[in-house]
């Protein structure tokens, strides 16, 4: 019923009207989910519907993305806040690739583990102080993980991933619709909804190359991109 009465509305309003009532929407729920302090929501990566969210949250646009990124390539990969495993069994099917996992979260990594994924190749471990060694892998990623982190979280998340990883690494990421800087705001656990430009000062402060692309993920409030981070071209 409520889908009937979106489209009649839509069908007599000018399209700049619909437009408008469209921003003024999407701003009020900006609005709404802005809280006043900055602090990561941790204890959700020990909630049972995060683990099922991660079954199902790159269906159809990220899972497609990574492959893309990801299979001409070979050699050791690490998926930085691997949750599930669920990626990682994606990108099992491509031989080339010896893909490692690490996450905060014990209970999601023995998720990972009664998939299939190896024991020996997760490691439980803060993304910001990575327990590995100095260019341990060839190339890096992430989806969906970097903005849950405070800002300072993202300087060292971003720090580290320069450090483990000899090559390029890519991470997956909403940007606001209105590309302004939102800031943190709260759906089911906080992040930031900030501007394209935000983003690429962020990973500039670290990365000598840096290159945006679009990502077909989208919802309410944002729109996905993917960081391109390379120490050389």
């Amino acid at each position: 019923m409520a889908t009937d009465i979106k489209r009649v509305v839509k069908d007599l309003c000018p399209p700049i009207f619909w437009r408008a009532l469209v921003q003024m929407k999407r701003s009020a729920m900006v609005q709404n989910l802005r809280i006043p302090k900055e602090g990561q929501d941790l204890d959700v990566y020990w909630d049972p519907k995060m683990a099922a969210l991660l079954e199902t949250w790159g269906e159809g646009n990220a899972w497609n993305e990574v492959q893309l990124l990801m299979a001409a390539r070979k050699g050791r990969v690490l998926d930085i806040a691997c949750g599930t495993g669920k990626t990682i069994e994606i990108l099992s099917q491509y031989p080339a690739l010896e893909v490692y996992g690490c996450d905060i979260s014990d209970m999601l990594l023995q998720k990972a583990v009664e998939r299939g994924i190896l024991p020996e190749r997760l490691k439980r471990t803060d993304a910001t102080i990575m327990d590995y060694t100095d260019g341990q892998f060839d190339w890096g990623y992430s989806i969906g993980s970097l903005e849950h982190f405070t800002e300072d979280g993202i300087d060292k998340f971003l720090a580290e991933c320069h450090r483990v990883v000899s090559g390029t690494s890519f991470h997956m990421i909403p940007v606001s619709r209105s590309d302004q800087n939102t800031g943190w705001i709260k759906t089911f656990q906080s992040y930031h909804n900030n501007s394209v430009a935000w983003w690429e000062t962020k990973c500039r402060a670290v990365y000598s190359h840096v290159h945006i692309l679009d990502s077909v993920w989208s919802d309410e409030v944002s729109v996905g991109k993917w960081l391109i981070c390379s120490k050389a071209e």
